[in-house]
């Protein structure tokens, strides 16, 4: 399977600039996906690459074919060899699960014989075998969505593009079935490029994962690195949950230490601040340590709050504590009553600093 590279990729419609010189390289055989909010540009990222839009610039290469660049080259859609997924599946109501994964076989002029033994093939392969006569009204939401997979890949695409295959199906469905598609993805080593809103999604499945905003790439990294060391303020705000505080360095200062309003005592960070000035601090529910009973002795960063609020999750308990003018939200398996008083430690190392935007 060939790997992707786009360079320089911008997309305006009228007066609206969807996508900002995008520039990207997935590897062969990963799977890649674009996050972010709606209308920060993936799905214009992901039409690009299937050529179902023209960028206004830029250029487009499978591995060493190029597929667009600007005015000189632009391969249409059909002769892409992409296999695309899209969020309604699109699967024809009047044809069968047979007749619709055969369909792009017979749009090649496969001879019958072949495409019967590659349709039976992928069949097997999406766990839809003895399936073949059903109509897609006989069918699960997640058997509709594994359809539109099988047919995807009946002609062995050079890529595999996903938008938002998921997202009509329920959450327990959802989970099921995106642990399936990661396992075959594995299997068969196809290159794959998913685009997702959801967090959950894209840190359960992805080799890497770019985060985008307002058409412009905010990081790109592996889902650990997404995570536990997000680029900017942005990134940590919309990856998972996450306390953001107002603080300051006051000039001259040493960096390593920052003031949040209302606290009477500086917080130790590691590494240092960025910048003199107005700072904000990142800090996940789960890096604060709760010691009910006082912390011991030199703990860096242990501060005594109050409980404000609880939550039980199941297998946590979600707490809303006062730290100075501040709310911070803790997350602990133990029960701590509304009220109550106790010490929370935020370890210097789990704390991210930004410079404050203007």
């Amino acid at each position: 399977m060939p790997d992707l590279t786009l360079t320089g990729l911008a997309k305006s419609f009228g007066a609206n600039t969807v996508l900002h010189d995008l520039d990207l390289h997935v590897e062969d055989g990963e799977l890649f996906t674009l996050l972010g909010p709606s209308g920060c540009g993936k799905s214009t990222t992901l039409w690009s690459i299937a050529g179902l839009h023209s960028p206004d610039s830029g250029r487009i290469a499978f591995g060493d074919r190029v597929v667009f660049d600007g005015a000189r080259v632009d391969v249409p859609p059909e002769k892409r060899n992409c296999g695309v997924v899209f969020q309604s599946y699109a699967v024809w109501p009047h044809l069968t699960v047979l007749d619709n994964v055969a369909y792009p076989l017979k749009l090649r002029k496969v001879p019958r014989r072949d495409r019967a033994r590659r349709v039976e093939e992928v069949l097997e392969l999406v766990e839809l075998g003895g399936l073949e006569d059903r109509y897609p009204h006989e069918l699960s939401g997640g058997q509709q969505q594994r359809v539109a997979l099988a047919r995807a890949l009946a002609h062995p695409p050079d890529l595999l593009l996903l938008d938002e295959p998921f997202s009509n199906l329920d959450a327990k469905l959802r989970e099921r079935a995106r642990d399936w598609l990661r396992i075959l993805q594995q299997r068969i080593g196809v290159t794959t490029v998913f685009v997702t809103h959801d967090q959950d999604e894209a840190l359960s499945m992805s080799d890497r994962i770019m985060v985008m905003d307002g058409g412009r790439v905010r990081q790109v990294g592996s889902p650990e690195e997404i995570y536990h060391e997000p680029a900017d303020e942005f990134v940590a705000d919309f990856i998972g949950t996450v306390n953001v505080l107002g603080a300051h360095v006051p000039a001259g200062a040493d960096r390593s230490q920052v003031w949040v309003e209302g606290l009477g005592q500086p917080l130790a960070v590691s590494p240092a601040a960025p910048a003199e000035g107005d700072v904000r601090l990142a800090i996940r529910p789960e890096r604060i340590v709760v010691h009910p009973s006082g912390a011991p002795a030199a703990t860096p960063n242990a501060v005594t709050v109050k409980v404000r609020s609880q939550a039980f999750l199941g297998d946590h308990y979600r707490y809303v504590v006062a730290l100075g003018d501040h709310e911070l939200v803790v997350r602990t398996l133990s029960r701590i009553d509304h009220g109550t008083e106790l010490t929370v430690e935020l370890p210097p190392e789990a704390i991210r600093t930004y410079a404050a935007q203007a």
